[in-house]
């Protein structure tokens, strides 16, 4: 192991220096976030002179994790909850009184922006569902007064509903029979079926954006083509155009003119980030972008309404997310700050972009991590290794800065992400080929790139653990019930250990894509559907589990409820079998607050230092002020030296 101080805990998890610049619409304020007491508030300053700025409010609990500036410039809007449970309320504050105000202030109701701009400047679309928990209305809101008028109420079971820059209700999806969408047109307060989207082209067929004169829409489609393209639809004729196509990946962004809402570059991300102008009129700022921040990746996060100063968030393996202004006037970009300056004195690891192969064939965009001593793409030694499994599982691993790569390199792990099969971003045939694949083809894959990295010299095999959050949770429990020979250790968080209840417990709001959940897990609803979720749950081969686990869970969770936890745990316990868990009262889905994010990493550094031999940073601070409950195996606590 090497002798070199260890980077703290807190400087990689703790709350960031800065996070989330945001341009006033005129471009010359900027707001962004920063802790007061300890919690994520939202500061201000002239955009030239970042040192003036000073916090707007003062929230305390829950950390602010985003906000923006309303379309007239007058506020600052921004989201929080009580304690995870995802009802989520709109605030704005005024950046010069500092005068607060929730413009939800509703039980148990989650209030979604949806919809602002300069063309209507005073108001905004926000979605609903006081009237109906499954099922959002969309209304107008004026930041103002407050005052909010229905301008579609959705007893169509619609999934959204989408808005041109007028406010005007255009477009709907709904569920489909067959795990896909409906798409709808919307005229005078009627609604017209307009196309259907099959299941496996769900997750990349989306409805984006209008053009400035309402009579273009944007969308990604993969209906013609695997990976999907960027069309432009003539809303009267239906005539389309292709705007971008790649035969590698799909499109997963764009820059849009904040004068004519028209995309002028895209993205893809094959397994790095690639961008290309679609006109001439930002191929200069996307030369000087890449010119000036080579190997990173970025995207444009705010932009005034003039179009003429951007601000650019750009992040690499070893430079955590940095925030630039553009002057596309001057042609200049200059940093604005970064999300952790503390981490400047500490060597970063380096990524590895792996394409391996599944057993059937399939390329796994994956990523790899090795302690930032080790010279080359190989160790001398095999490591012991931890793989992150990410959530969704319609989500994605990227090349680029990764805190919880850097603190496990950190500590002497080799660290492994698979872009597993239902990872998006690969066209539509990768996410089809997960269909009822859990705990079966998407846990192969994942089993296939650990083996390459046993192969390849890289993890020691005896000493493989396998971590991750919701999918990755569930992705953990079948790791320790479905193939307990190859990994040492588990630690799933806010995971799922029963399909079934799963998908009988599910929010009321994700009513409008239950149809793609049944189609993608087993459908429960059906005998035949619930003996597959039955056989490919965690819960009903706890027998299997020979090696040992960590479980945290958020007592709020509304998605993986806390009972896919508690079942697993007491199932361990009634045939003594070893367990720690641990549970957080005042969290949901994931953790929020600082301190219950710092305890929940040293407990998991412990338990990965006592089984995988890695180096353990002492708890120090980082259980003060923490909420956790130890509720089986208080032992571990004393590998940190706490009683």
């Amino acid at each position: 192991m090497s002798a070199r101080p260890l980077i703290p805990r807190r400087k990689l998890f703790g709350n960031p220096t800065y996070v989330g610049a945001k341009l006033s619409p005129d471009g010359r304020l900027l707001s962004w976030l920063a802790p007061v007491d300890g919690v994520l508030n939202v500061w201000v300053s002239p955009v030239d002179s970042i040192a003036a700025g000073q916090p707007v409010t003062r929230t305390r609990g829950r950390p602010i994790n985003w906000q923006t500036w309303s379309p007239d410039g007058r506020y600052i809007m921004f989201l929080n909850d009580e304690n995870g449970d995802e009802n989520l309320h709109l605030f704005v504050v005024d950046p010069h009184t500092q005068e607060l105000r929730d413009l939800t202030p509703f039980a148990n109701v989650r209030a979604l922006p949806t919809y602002w701009s300069h063309v209507v400047p005073d108001k905004i679309a926000v979605n609903l569902n006081d009237r109906d928990p499954r099922w959002h209305d969309t209304f107008l809101l004026d930041l103002a007064s407050g005052e909010r008028s229905l301008i579609w109420e959705n007893r169509q079971e619609f999934d959204y509903v989408g808005l041109d820059w007028q406010l005007r209700p255009r477009h709907a999806r709904s569920n489909a029979a067959d795990g896909g969408t409906r798409l709808w047109r919307l005229e005078g307060g009627e609604a017209t079926h307009w196309r259907d989207v099959p299941f496996e082209a769900y997750t990349s067929t989306r409805l984006w954006t209008f053009d400035a004169g309402c009579n273009h829409l944007h969308m990604s489609s993969s209906l013609e083509h695997d990976k999907s393209t960027l069309l432009r639809v003539d809303w009267w004729t239906g005539d389309e155009r292709v705007l971008y196509q790649s035969d590698c990946a799909d499109v997963t962004g764009a820059i849009f003119n904040t004068k004519t809402f028209e995309p002028e570059a895209v993205c893809i991300d094959p397994g790095r980030q690639e961008w290309t102008a679609l006109t001439p009129a930002v191929a200069s700022e996307l030369d000087l972008i890449k010119r000036r921040l080579p190997d990173h990746a970025f995207y444009v996060e705010s932009q005034s309404d003039d179009d003429r100063r951007w601000i650019v968030a750009s992040h690499a393996p070893d430079q955590p997310v940095t925030y630039h202004l553009l002057d596309r006037d001057r042609q200049t970009i200059a940093e604005l700050f970064t999300a952790r300056p503390e981490l400047r004195p500490y060597r970063l690891a380096p990524m590895q972009e792996i394409q391996g192969k599944s057993r059937d064939g399939l390329t796994l965009v994956s990523y790899l991590t090795l302690p930032a001593d080790v010279e080359g793409d190989r160790p001398p030694q095999p490591l012991p290794m931890v793989l992150i499994v990410h959530g969704g599982p319609w989500g994605r691993d990227i090349y680029g800065y990764r805190r919880d790569h850097q603190w496990l390199a950190d500590r002497g792990y080799a660290v492994l992400s698979v872009n597993y099969r239902g990872s998006t971003g690969f066209g539509k045939a990768f996410v089809a080929a997960s269909e009822k694949e859990h705990a079966r083809k998407m846990h192969y894959d994942l089993i296939d790139i650990v083996d390459w990295a046993i192969a390849e010299g890289i993890a020691q095999k005896d000493k493989v653990a396998i971590f991750g959050l919701s999918y990755g949770g569930l992705a953990s429990f079948v790791g320790a019930t479905f193939t307990p020979e190859v990994f040492c250790c588990s630690v799933p968080v806010v995971g799922i250990s029963n399909l079934r209840t799963l998908l009988e417990s599910m929010p009321p709001y994700w009513a409008g894509f239950a149809e793609f959940m049944y189609r993608s897990y087993g459908d429960p609803r059906t005998e035949e559907g619930r003996k597959l979720l039955a056989e490919r749950s965690p819960i009903n081969n706890v027998d299997n589990i020979k090696k040992p686990m960590l479980i945290f869970h958020g007592a709020n969770d509304v998605r993986c409820k806390i009972a896919e936890s508690d079942t697993i745990v007491a199932a361990m316990q009634a045939k003594n079998i070893p367990v720690t868990y641990i549970v957080y009262p005042d969290e949901g889905h994931g953790f929020q607050r600082p301190p219950n994010q710092l305890s929940h990493l040293a407990i998991a550094e412990a338990f990965f230092a006592r089984h995988l031999g890695g180096a353990c940073e002492p708890v120090g601070e980082d259980f003060k002020g923490s909420s956790h409950e130890v509720r089986a195996g208080a032992d571990i606590l004393s590998d940190l030296g706490v009683a």
